[in-house]
């Protein structure tokens, strides 16, 4: 369960640097966060990290700590780049309501009326029932093509050979029973959102990345953020994972000449972009906001459903998890992991606050060995929550 959530979760430091004038509370603000990366780094000894965070104003604010590149002694920068993995999946959930506000497509579509005409399509699991909206809010019925059995090292090995196709990676689950009949129950699934990708292409007839600039990256001035379609990524921090991971990768994700070793382009839909966490704050902002499209919009992605009879509070919309009752009110948003990197955004609605931070390592998160994502989740909003109060 806590694997599932994440996906919805003293070196050298880089203090922040504005060149706008700053009151002694914004002042102190940025030196309680500053401390707080400082003692989480001391207690988890990840290389780095970067925080950004927004109030009403969208105003972002941004820290870096440690280091891009260990080896290198490379400080991170609050311009660094990581991978954000499955927070992108609230860039296709909003891009999905965007067209529906259009008529392009509706969640109620079979997701069969738009992708029933490919020649894999009958092999899917609940093929002939699952909707595009339980594609949206993982109750499909669908596996999850990534945490199948060796499927992690065949991905890897798909990556490296170039060109490839997303449905080569819908293969691996094609012929597999369904989960549960589509729409009774939740299941996480990036393979249900490569789906989802192909729908949005074949409703409109373009690419789904060039929709996503178009409507979202370039309108909300997101110039940090960009596909991860090839390994090689400009201001890309290095990334650091466990030396026994499934993908058998290097504990190293990077070359000497700045390249990963594998190819981030097979997330695909699944997620899909490289990012700040100034980017992925004001993503953040705009999106909880209501203010990501002309349109409205809030209702239908704040439409979800439960998570898991354990974790009644939990609900999934388009592409956002809803953290219903936390001691802090409602919470939207989303993390992210991906081998080297984990990311996190979240909305606390009742404080007008947007968090994101990114990390360069996931060195214990996969196996659930460490508390770390969500434990500066819960640090950082009480922080910045307290600091609006005083």
């Amino acid at each position: 369960m806590k694997r599932l959530l994440l996906q919805i979760v003293t070196l050298f430091v880089l203090p922040f640097v504005i060149s706008l004038p700053v009151s002694a509370t914004e002042n102190n603000t940025r030196k309680r966060v500053q401390g707080l990366l400082e003692d989480f780094q001391q207690t988890y000894g990840f290389p780095g990290a970067t925080v950004a965070f927004s109030q009403a104003d969208g105003h972002i604010e941004t820290l870096a700590i440690g280091l891009s590149d260990v080896e290198a002694g490379v400080p991170m920068t609050t311009e660094s780049r990581m991978l954000a993995a499955s927070i992108g999946k609230t860039i296709w959930g909003a891009l999905a309501l965007s067209l529906e506000s259009e008529g392009a497509l509706s969640r109620a579509d079979l997701v069969s009326d738009h992708l029933g005409h490919l020649p894999w399509f009958d092999r899917l699991p609940n093929a002939d029932t699952m909707t595009v909206g339980q594609l949206l809010t993982h109750s499909a019925g669908l596996p999850d093509h990534v945490h199948m059995e060796d499927v992690a090292a065949s991905l890897i090995a798909l990556g490296l050979r170039t060109p490839f196709e997303p449905d080569e990676i819908i293969a691996f689950i094609l012929d597999e029973p369904p989960l549960f009949e589509a729409g009774s129950a939740w299941a996480y699934t990036d393979t249900g959102y490569l789906l989802l990708g192909l729908v949005i292409e074949a409703a409109t007839g373009e690419d789904v990345f060039d929709l996503a600039r178009k409507r979202f990256l370039i309108p909300l001035d997101l110039t940090g953020t960009n596909p991860s379609s090839a390994p090689r990524i400009e201001g890309l921090a290095v990334g650091y994972t466990e030396e026994s991971n499934p993908f058998g990768l290097a504990p190293r994700t990077m070359d000497e000449s700045g390249s990963l070793v594998w190819n981030p382009a097979i997330e695909w839909t699944g997620g899909g972009f490289a990012s700040t966490s100034a980017d992925l704050a004001k993503w953040g902002h705009a999106l909880f906001y209501g203010a990501a499209m002309e349109s409205e919009y809030l209702d239908r992605l704040l439409d979800g459903v439960p998570v898991h009879p354990d974790a009644p509070g939990i609900i999934y919309g388009s592409g956002v998890a809803i953290y219903q009752d936390t001691p802090h009110g409602p919470v939207f948003g989303h993390g992210g992991w991906i081998p080297g990197y984990v990311s996190s955004v979240r909305h606390y609605a009742d404080h007008d606050l947007t968090i994101a931070f990114q990390i360069n390592s996931d060195v214990g998160v996969l196996d659930d060995a460490t508390d770390l994502v969500s434990a500066l989740e819960v640090a950082l909003a009480e922080a910045l929550i307290a600091s609006t109060t005083q």
